[in-house]
């Protein structure tokens, strides 16, 4: 009996061993993609790996602004830019499961004063990009190149709404093509509102950001509220950083308005993964692609797969739900496998990295 329990303790003891080794090597190979970043006064990025539930590897590099260098750590908030449309979509699919939307309401089920081209337009429609809808950046008025970028004049989610009123149609039929449309979750933010009686940024606080304890996480509103811990954005420009911040389109919410932490998104991965705000049937919609005519393309001619707020695009035969944000001086992603259990999320201060690609390195070194 001696002997089989000093075995057992053996073997425990070397399969430990094992995986330390193996996760050490990991941090190193992780470390060698994002070494380059290491600067005391540089903008930079923040890593994190999820594997199997728990933190692999966790990393910051660079500063958060230009003007304290202070460096970025897991509390640092960063503008998500598009990767903020799974929180949008989150906050419409509570109002679903709260009883009041319904994934086939009309545009002018909520807005009664909406043109016609509306009646066609469905909840769904805006979640997964085959609404249809004019792009609201081609249509806003463009700012004079000699404002200072801390000046321009920008465009609010209700002037959003405006300048949609004022269309006679559609770009296509809504629901006979996908064409990824920041228009739509815009207006998917405004109906939050609308819907719920609070703010879009108060629904969140209330309802996703304090229940998962996600204290620095909100959607930013100028004078409003503050961003802890805050990540400025960079540009880099004739070997110069210059902080690039805010854009004409830097104020609308629902499209890509929110801010986040690395901690705090951990906090946001295992909701997902343990159905904490809704059940795995309530999920299934977001996790279902969306089925066009000719199937949907992106401009590039590339297959779009897409549910509400994800893309559901596999990897190398590997079930995925992702998303990308890019904006003035920000870069963002979050590449989750569910069924490997593995979530990677960068975030970027900085415009000239695609943390897309860098978390699918990233992931390359897990999935087999």
């Amino acid at each position: 009996m001696k002997h089989n329990y000093l075995l057992s303790a053996l073997l425990l003891l070397t399969a430990v061993l094992r995986l330390n080794a193996a996760k050490a090597d990991h941090a190193k190979a992780i470390d060698s993609v994002f070494a380059s970043l290491a600067s005391d006064n540089a903008p930079g990025a923040a890593v994190l790996v999820i594997r199997n539930g728990q933190k692999e590897f966790e990393k910051a590099y660079g500063v958060s602004d230009l003007r304290s260098l202070r460096k970025i750590g897991p509390a640092t908030s960063f503008r998500l830019a598009s990767c903020s449309k799974q929180f949008t979509a989150m906050a419409i699919m509570l109002l679903v499961h709260d009883g009041k939307l319904h994934y086939e309401d009309r545009l002018t089920d909520i807005f009664p004063d909406f043109p016609e081209y509306g009646r066609s337009i469905t909840i769904r429609n805006l979640l997964n990009h085959t609404s249809g809808l004019q792009n609201y950046e081609d249509l806003m008025a463009q700012p004079d190149p000699s404002i200072p970028s801390d000046e321009i004049p920008q465009i609010q989610d209700e002037e959003v709404l405006q300048i949609l009123k004022q269309q006679k149609t559609t770009k296509f039929v809504p629901g006979s093509k996908w064409e990824y449309s920041n228009s739509g979750y815009v207006l998917l933010g405004i109906i939050v509102s609308r819907v719920s009686g609070k703010s879009f940024p108060e629904f969140l606080q209330e309802r996703i950001f304090k229940p998962l304890g996600m204290t620095n996480t909100l959607a930013y509103v100028k004078g409003k509220n503050e961003i802890p811990k805050r990540a400025y954005g960079n540009t880099k420009e004739n070997g110069t950083w210059r902080e690039t911040d805010q854009s004409p389109t830097s104020a609308t919410l629902g499209d890509g308005g929110i801010y986040s932490s690395l901690s705090d998104l951990a906090k946001w991965d295992q909701a997902l993964r343990e159905y904490k705000l809704l059940s795995q049937v309530e999920m299934k919609p977001a996790l279902t692609p969306v089925q066009v005519p000719g199937g949907a393309q992106e401009p590039d001619g590339k297959p779009a797969e897409y549910g509400f707020g994800w893309f559901l695009n596999s990897y190398k035969g590997h079930p995925r739900m992702w998303h990308y944000g890019e904006t003035v001086g920000f870069r963002t992603a979050i590449q989750r496998f569910p069924k490997d259990e593995l979530t990677v999320i960068i975030l970027c201060n900085r415009a000239d990295l695609e943390p897309k690609d860098l978390a699918l390195r990233v992931a390359d070194l897990f999935l087999k």
